[in-house]
């Protein structure tokens, strides 16, 4: 790769370009989409917003569902506000980021490639926690130049540990990192401010069960916590596949019935990690670096130990967004630093793979919305409590599903035969024996 150094005129129309297309890809992302970029787990997240303050399940937090209901305010419905608030935080990312002068091109480049842009165009959680993410770092950063006193840092980081547990069940790793960073640095004169501020989050987290998961579930933690069936070398296999599809910037997913496109994937995913471990290892890494990375190690390693005992899905780019957003932005500043502004040529050209892959693979979701909506209205169903017959959760049936709980959330999953006989219930062969509709090609 040749270094580049363009002048600050041509840079910022560099940027200002790489910016808009990177907000067209996310909204072409889920209109190409055939259900909007939406998942079982989104069906849950819509379903919370729409049924608040009626609490379903503790599955996960009501932070994120609280943000989609609170745009609902203004007209939306669940499905609608929910690709606004991704929208919106990768808004904030950026103008957080220029504002604070915080790694700015770094976070542009990062939020460009193909991955993110698949985050924030998800029905998902991990799009909402990225914003808070960069804010814990900067809170770090501030902390560690001495910028703010050690119980401002110790407020602001607990703080910022809470909203993130108040999304994701698995901030709890950011607490535990802040932890041993903190305890890395004894001697520093932050070192507490860490350290007793991951020790608050983590009792925030134990408050928080009592006080709302066992409210509502008392069972919920013996229901979730089992030995797994996997053995560890499945387990090491799943880490190598989610690492190599993580830290591809091009493509962030394999083919699952394998085949040679894999080795180029995971090659790939394989010589980029190469270069940020070679990279992170041979320069100079700043304090604040230093910070992001530990964090970003510990959250991965908890990641993978936490499969043992509690049932997650494979390790891949959607659960570890949080956790190696940190680890691209050092490794951008790294190649800024060698070959200047050439290092934006790589989130154009994962913008462009994206839009190849997206292109190529693409449904119509408003076309099927659209089947969709009149089906329900038809059936009477636009406003019901609704289930949805799947023989098999490893099976497409539950597509349909997801696409109907974009036009109406209140819909559960049953695998019980005897449901099917019910007015309330639909499956598969129902729905679609009357509507068409427009599917991905590469399922």
């Amino acid at each position: 790769m040749i270094s580049v150094k363009l002048n600050s005129k041509y840079e910022k129309i560099l940027q200002t370009l790489l910016i808009i297309l990177t907000y067209v890809m996310i909204i072409f992302r889920f209109l190409s989409n055939e259900k909007g970029r939406v998942s079982p787990d989104s069906i849950r997240y819509l379903r919370q917003s729409e049924m608040f303050p009626i609490i379903d399940n503790t599955t996960a937090p009501l932070g994120y569902p609280l943000f989609i209901k609170f745009f609902t305010i203004f007209g939306l419905d669940d499905f609608w506000s929910s690709k606004l608030v991704g929208i919106l935080a990768y808004t904030f990312i950026l103008v957080f980021a220029y504002k604070k002068k915080f790694f700015f091109k770094e976070l542009m480049i990062s939020s460009a490639l193909f991955s993110f842009v698949s985050i924030f165009s998800f029905t998902m959680s991990e799009a909402l926690t990225l914003p808070f993410v960069i804010l814990f770092s900067f809170t770090a950063h501030q902390i560690i130049k001495n910028k703010i006193s050690q119980t401002q840092g110790i407020f602001c980081l607990t703080l910022l540990l809470i909203l993130l547990l108040n999304i994701r069940y698995s901030a709890l790793f950011f607490c535990f990192g802040s932890i041993v960073f903190g305890l890395m640095k004894i001697g520093k004169h932050y070192w507490k401010s860490f350290a007793i501020s991951g020790v608050l989050g983590v009792g925030f987290y134990g408050l928080y069960k009592i006080t709302f998961i066992d409210y509502f579930n008392k069972n919920y933690i013996n229901q979730s916590l089992e030995f797994s069936l996997k053995s560890t070398p499945t387990f090491l296999l799943e880490l190598f596949q989610g690492l190599t599809t993580t830290f591809n910037p091009f493509i962030h997913m394999a083919d699952p019935n394998g085949g040679i496109i894999n080795y180029g994937i995971y090659g790939i995913g394989i010589l980029i990690i190469a270069a940020l471990l070679f990279l992170f290892i041979k320069t100079k890494t700043s304090d604040t670096e230093k910070f992001i990375i530990t964090v970003s190690l510990v959250c991965i390693i908890c990641s993978f130990l936490i499969q043992y005992i509690y049932p997650v899905n494979a390790i891949d780019y959607r659960l570890l967004a949080p956790f190696s957003i940190g680890i691209w932005i050092i490794f951008f500043r790294k190649l800024f630093q060698i070959f200047d502004d050439t290092t934006y040529a790589i989130a154009f050209i994962s913008l462009m793979t994206g839009f190849v892959f997206s292109w190529l693979s693409k449904g119509d979701y408003l076309e099927n919305r659209k089947s969709i909506t009149q089906f329900l209205m038809d059936e009477k169903m636009m406003d019901k409590e609704l289930k949805f017959f799947i023989k098999d959760p490893m099976d497409n049936d539950g597509q349909t599903a997801e696409l109907i709980s974009t036009v109406n959330p209140r819909i559960y999953f049953t695998f019980k035969p005897s449901d099917t006989l019910k007015n309330n219930t639909l499956t598969r062969y129902k729905v679609e024996k009357k509507i068409n509709v427009k599917k991905n090609n590469y399922q």
